[in-house]
């Protein structure tokens, strides 16, 4: 039975791999194309993300400045402090 050693793959003949350049081009291309394309999809993605947070904060955000006062009344069950005061 052989065992092949550390040697034997150390010194075993190189494999040259003949690649027309057409093929070499063409593979390089793909390759740029799928980068390209991974990157549309991940703008697309974080694009999205982004508008769903602009909507949920422009949501969350009060529209004229009496909401602050009824958004501070529901937080804190009581009106703004001095709010009640006529001087």
């Amino acid at each position: 039975m052989y065992y092949p050693s550390l040697l034997d793959s150390f010194f075993a003949p190189t494999r040259v791999v003949v690649v027309s350049e057409e093929r070499l081009r063409a593979a390089e291309l793909e390759a740029r194309q799928n980068q390209l394309d991974a990157l549309d999809n991940r703008i697309n993605e974080l694009s999205k993300y982004r508008n769903s947070l602009a909507s949920e904060i422009k949501a969350s955000l009060p529209t004229k400045h009496g909401d602050l006062d009824s958004l501070e009344s529901k937080v804190t069950g009581t009106g703004l402090p001095g709010a009640e005061c006529d001087v």
